[in-house]
C-alpha cells in the first residue's frame, strides 16, 4: 500500500477534510469525498466523515493500493499525440484501432502503444498498472480521447465525465434526412435483451438501462444523407450509433446498427471503413491547473473523401 502524508498549512485548519484532500490531490471535491468515504483517508490513524473539520496537529494519510503488474505488453506503435504534459495525454485515435486488448484483439491496441510511449508514468486507479483509460471510443470510430498519467488526474477526469462537465463533440454522417435540423435524443440505453453484443434504447423496466442524452444539429444536408454534429451529455456505449438508429437514421457504414446497405455504400464501398463517426472536439478542465482546455482534430481522409463524394453525387 502506497501512503501519501499531507503537509497541512495554517489555512487548512477548520476546513473540511474532503476539501483539503481535493486541493492537495488536484481533484474535484466530490472525488476527494469519495476517497474519504472509501476509507482511503485516515486522520490520526482513524477513518473520519467527509465533513470532518481539520484540527491543528492532525496527521492525514492517503492510501493507494500497490500496483499489480499489467499483463499487456508495450508495443512500439506510432501515436498521433495532440497534447501531452505531466498529467494527461490527448490522442487522436485512427479508425480501426482498438482502445483496450480483448478477445479477438490481444495486441496492437491503444493501450499497448501507451505502455510503450509512457512507461511507468500512467495512472493505477484500482490497483492495476494501466494507462489511465477514463473513456473509450469504438474501434471504427476515429478521434480524440484523453488519458490520465497519474492517479489524481484519473480521479479528476473520471469525476468530470460523471458530472458531464467534459464536452465531447462528434461529427457523423447519417443515412436519410432528419426531420429537424437540430434536436435532442433523450432515451435510455442498455444491453440489447436478445443480442448481448449490441446496445439498444430500453424502455422496459424489466431490463437495465441508463440515462443517455445526445444533442444533434445538421451541418449540411445532402440528398438521402445528413452530415451532423453530435454533443454528448452522457457517454454510454455506442450512444450516438444507437440514438441515430433509434431515430431511423443510422450512421453511414455502421454494420451493427445500420441495416441494409445503401446504393451509395455499394458504389463506394472502398471509401467507407466502418461507421462515419469522428470525435472532433474535446473540452475539459485540466486536473492540475483547473484551466479549461480545448482540443480539436481534423476529419480523417476517408471521412473527407465520403463528404466529397456526397457533394458530387448527392446534391
Amino acid at each position: 500500500m502506497n501512503v501519501r502524508i499531507l503537509k497541512l498549512i495554517e489555512d487548512d485548519i477548520g476546513q473540511r477534510i474532503d476539501t483539503v484532500v481535493a486541493e492537495r490531490e488536484k481533484i474535484s471535491r466530490s472525488a476527494g469525498a469519495k476517497l474519504v468515504e472509501g476509507g482511503m483517508v485516515l486522520v490520526n490513524s482513524k477513518t473520519v466523515a467527509k465533513n470532518y473539520k481539520i484540527r491543528e496537529g492532525d496527521v492525514i494519510e492517503i492510501f493507494y493500493p500497490e500496483l499489480e503488474p499489467c499483463e499487456v505488453e508495450p508495443q512500439d506503435i506510432p501515436l498521433d499525440i495532440v497534447h501531452e504534459d505531466d498529467d494527461i495525454i490527448v490522442i487522436n485515435k485512427p479508425t480501426g484501432m482498438v482502445v483496450h486488448p480483448a478477445a479477438g484483439n490481444p495486441d496492437g491496441t491503444l493501450v499497448n502503444a501507451l505502455l510503450y510511449h509512457c512507461g511507468d508514468s500512467l495512472s493505477g486507479i484500482g490497483g492495476i498498472a494501466r494507462p489511465g483509460i477514463v473513456h473509450r471510443i469504438d474501434k471504427d470510430t476515429s478521434g480524440l480521447l484523453v488519458v490520465a498519467k497519474n492517479d489524481a488526474a484519473h480521479l479528476s477526469l473520471s469525476e468530470q465525465l460523471k458530472t458531464h462537465s467534459v464536452s465531447r463533440i462528434y461529427h457523423a454522417i447519417v443515412v436519410g434526412n432528419l426531420k429537424e435540423l437540430h434536436g435532442t435524443v433523450n432515451e435510455p440505453i442498455g444491453r440489447h435483451p436478445v443480442d448481448r453484443k449490441k446496445m439498444a434504447v430500453i424502455k422496459n423496466e424489466a431490463y437495465t438501462a441508463r440515462e443517455a442524452i445526445t444533442h444533434y444539429r445538421v451541418i449540411k444536408r445532402f440528398h438521402g444523407f445528413d452530415y451532423i454534429q453530435c454533443v454528448l451529455e452522457t457517454g454510454r456505449t455506442h450512444q450516438i450509433r444507437v440514438h441515430m438508429a433509434y431515430l431511423g437514421h443510422p450512421l453511414l457504414g455502421d454494420e451493427v446498427y445500420g441495416g441494409a446497405k445503401t446504393r451509395f455504400q455499394a458504389l463506394h464501398k472502398d471509401c467507407i471503413h466502418g461507421q462515419c463517426l469522428h470525435a472532433k472536439e474535446l473540452h475539459l478542465t485540466h486536473p492540475k491547473s483547473d484551466m479549461l482546455c480545448t482540443f480539436t482534430s481534423e476529419l480523417p481522409d476517408d471521412f473527407k473523401k465520403v463528404l466529397d463524394l456526397l457533394e458530387k453525387t448527392c446534391t
